[in-house]
């Protein structure tokens, strides 16, 4: 961001218009996540690991995050960290600005609900509950309405052209299904964030294609994706990639800069209640 402002300001005609814009994309940029001295540890004295060891990262709005590395490096122990499903041993988790790893499990589970969608590599449906019902289940922890959640489910699964299949049981549906109806799951509650864990892990590669093109859109509506991969040709969707390992960050490589980014969600989401309230008035 530093060298993109700086090039404005020296290469620009106008001093004070590159200024406003480098505040402008430092606004619309701004950071979602960002992880400091980040330690994940098990055992004591010689049985002693780190899944993570002072790891650190920042993570713009808007971002699309590839993670690889070996197994073992800590790369799901990352995510389920940055989702509040795991806590550090050490460290610092800012999440919106706020220093969220000291909160209590209720607390982060109320604010896991709101910001952060899942997706899994074995999809993690319900098996005995249709899937408008598998979709709907993130939208009972906000306290919708039992009719609201399943307007809202139906809606995240037309998009997926998976209406016909609403009350389809999960095993009836393909592997490609499954994996498209845990990302209707993941983004039923409109959360900013959105952790993928090898989503196309257990899927052929016709049907990876499909799962990653439905990613590349959800980004390119201003979502923030992180996503684990063994799969190094899947780097191609991604605005950053993350090779880790021994639970630290080995290289970082940038393939889009900042200002190239999509909107953030979150000002979707603002003009989009600023719609609702001007309707109200009239």
């Amino acid at each position: 961001m530093e060298s993109v402002c700086a090039g404005n300001r020296t290469g620009g005609s106008n001093p004070l218009a590159s200024a406003i814009f480098c505040c402008i994309i430092e606004t619309m940029n701004e950071s979602v996540i960002e992880l400091k001295g980040i330690t994940k540890r098990y055992g004591y004295g010689d049985t002693e690991s780190f899944a993570l060891k002072d790891f650190d990262l920042t993570v713009k709005r808007g971002e699309f995050i590839m993670i690889m590395g070996p197994s073992g490096c800590g790369k799901t122990t990352l995510l389920n960290v940055l989702g509040l499903l795991d806590k550090a041993t050490e460290g610092s988790y800012f999440l919106d600005g706020e220093d969220v790893s000291g909160f209590s499990s209720t607390r982060q589970a109320r604010i896991r609900a709101k910001k952060i969608g899942f997706i899994f590599q074995n999809f993690n449906l319900i098996m005995d509950l249709p899937v408008i019902e598998n979709v709907a289940l993130p939208l009972v922890y906000t306290g919708h309405p039992k009719s609201a959640r399943l307007m809202q489910a139906s809606s995240a699964l037309a998009r997926f052209r998976l209406q016909e299949r609403e009350y389809y049981f999960p095993s009836q549906l393909s592997g490609g299904q499954q994996q498209r109806v845990a990302i209707a799951r993941a983004i039923v509650s409109d959360p900013e964030i959105i952790l993928a864990d090898e989503p196309t892990g257990n899927l052929d590669s016709r049907s990876s294609r499909i799962v990653m093109e439905e990613l590349k859109a959800i980004h390119e509506e201003g979502n923030t994706i992180i996503m684990v991969t063994h799969n190094p040709a899947l780097t191609t969707y991604a605005t950053r990639v993350i090779n880790m390992l021994d639970g630290q960050i080995d290289t970082d490589v940038k393939t889009v800069s900042d200002q190239n980014l999509p909107k953030p969600v979150s000002e979707r989401k603002a003009a989009r209640r600023s719609r609702r309230k001007s309707g109200r008035r009239r």
